[in-house]
This record gives C-alpha cells, structure tokens and sequence, in this order.
C-alpha cells in the first residue's frame, strides 16, 4: 500500500481524464486549400453571410441600388424605348458613389478584425505564407466588386434582350455587352486593392472606415473640379486631357475613354495622345496598392 506522502502528491499533481476525443487521421489540406477557404470566408463576410442583420444592411442595399436602373430600363425597353444605360457607362456617378460606401464599408470588415485582435501569428502557425493571406483578402474583394458592377449589367443586357424583336438585337447587345464587363473588371480589381489597403492602416474599424471614404471622394471631387475647370476653356486642351489623372475613378474612366469607349457619357473628356498614361498610371496604382498591402502584412505577422 502506497505510503500517505505518495497519495498526497499524487492528488496535488491532478488526472488526466480520457473523454474519448477521437483524433484525426485523414488527409492533411496544406496550403492552396488554405487559401480558398479562407477566400471563401472573406468573401461571404463581405456580403454580410454568417454575420448578424448589421452586417448585411450596407452590402445588401448597395447591390440593390445599383440594380435598380436596370429596373427602369427594362420598363423603358418594354414599351419600345432604347436601351437608357451603356454596358460600359453604367450610371457613373451611381457607381462611383456605391463602390465607395462598399469597400469603404466591407474593407475594413475583412482586414481591421484581424489586425485589431493581433491574430495574424495565429494564421501563420499553419502552412501559410506571408503573401497568401493578403492575396485570399484581395481575391475575396475583388469577387465581391465583381458581383456588385457586374451582376446589374448582366440584369440590364437581360432586360433589354427580353424585348428584342429579332436576333440582330441580341448579337448587338452581346458585342455592347462584353467591353461594359471587361470595364467592370478594371473598377474590381483596382478598387478591391484600393481599398484593402487603406483599411490596413488601422485595426479600428471606424477610422479605416473613414480613411478609405475620405481618400475616395476626395480624390474625386478634385478631379471632377479640374475637369470642370479645364473642360470649361477647352475640351480638347492639355489640361482637360489630363485633368482625370488625380482619381482612380477617372483614371479608370479615361483608360475606358481610350481603348474606345465614348467620352460623351463618361466622366472624363477624351484623353487623346495621354491615353497610355492614363493606363500606365493605372497599373502603377494597382502595383502599389498590392505591394503596400503585401508589405503591410508582412510587418503585422511579426507582431
């Protein structure tokens, strides 16, 4: 029989229990299935999926105001009007205004949590690497722009073909439609890094928030009064041609501009020989957006 001594110390130095946790055998995801999933989480948090009914009201609203000139324009196309909205012009200000209040509401849901909880060491105890969590952050963003430009233009080319009269009127719709996309992929892919990177910045909500709003109207607002004030001499004088160049969304206008799209309903006027910068300087935003967003998170994960 053990000694008192020895049952005392045994008790002081507790029993572990066996509760029957069965333990995991199967196939170990690594890396890329890493990154869709955590894709995939981010995506549907930019949409308010899995959250409480706050966090749906700013995305939900946003997708539908920007649906609803598609709405006014199949009413219109039914009683025998032309198409009211270019694929490639959709409501610009509409636009402008909606892809502002989102990625200034949704960028800082999938980037400041994370930073003000200092979890990051956390998601890269896993076979993780320092670039593969900002790349999932920018994919999921850039998905979530994708739906809110692109899904009202497939409404809108819906809405008009449903009362065409003959096939020619579908092939035309088709052929307008496809450079409308491809304009809606250059607003997703520029302001999805945009905007995560300035929401970056800080780990409180509010103030990427405001960052990333008060950058956006900001820069616009000084390029439409430089438009306005160069455009008012003369359309076609340097000035005017360059004036779009202080905004992403002019930028981006004036690269529509010059691989063909109408400068009559855009934002900007017709760029003429400085078409390339404005497509040099849209890369060159994007570049470093997407390298201050990896550098970003290279020095938080340290943290």
């Amino acid at each position: 029989m053990p000694d008192a001594g020895v049952q005392a110390q045994h008790r002081a130095g507790g029993v572990i229990h066996d509760l029957g946790y069965r333990g995991y055998d199967g196939p170990r995801l690594g890396r890329v299935q890493i990154v869709k999933a955590l894709t995939w989480h981010s995506f549907r948090s930019a949409f308010g999926i899995g959250r409480g009914v706050k966090g749906k009201i700013v995305p939900v609203l946003a997708f539908i105001a920007m649906c609803l000139p598609t709405l006014v324009n199949a009413f219109a196309v039914a009683r025998g009007n032309a198409r009211l909205f270019g694929y490639d012009v959709y409501t610009p200000s509409l636009r402008v205004a909606l892809v502002t209040i989102f990625i200034a509401a949704q960028a800082p849901e999938l980037v400041s949590r994370d930073l003000r909880s200092h979890v990051l060491p956390l998601y890269f105890c896993r076979p993780l690497r320092r670039g593969d969590y900002p790349l999932a952050k920018y994919l999921a963003m850039t998905g979530a722009l994708l739906v809110l430009i692109e899904v009202p233009l497939f409404l809108l080319y819906v809405g008009t073909i449903a009362s065409a009269k003959n096939g020619s009127a579908v092939w035309h719709e088709t052929r307008a439609l496809i450079p409308g996309l491809g304009v809606g992929l250059m607003w997703a892919v520029l302001f999805a890094a945009i905007g995560l990177v300035l929401a970056s910045f800080t780990g409180r909500r509010a103030y990427s928030t405001g960052i990333v709003a008060i950058s956006c109207v900001l820069t616009f607002f000084l390029a439409l009064l430089l438009i306005q004030a160069e455009g008012g001499q003369s359309a076609t004088s340097t000035g005017a041609r360059i004036a779009g160049l202080f905004s992403p969304f002019t930028i981006l206008d004036g690269v529509r501009v010059w691989l063909g799209g109408s400068a009559q309903t855009g934002l900007v006027a017709d760029p003429g020989r400085y078409g390339p910068l404005y497509g040099v300087l849209a890369v060159l935003v994007l570049a470093a957006c997407l390298g201050g967003l990896a550098a970003r998170y290279r020095k938080a994960s340290q943290s």
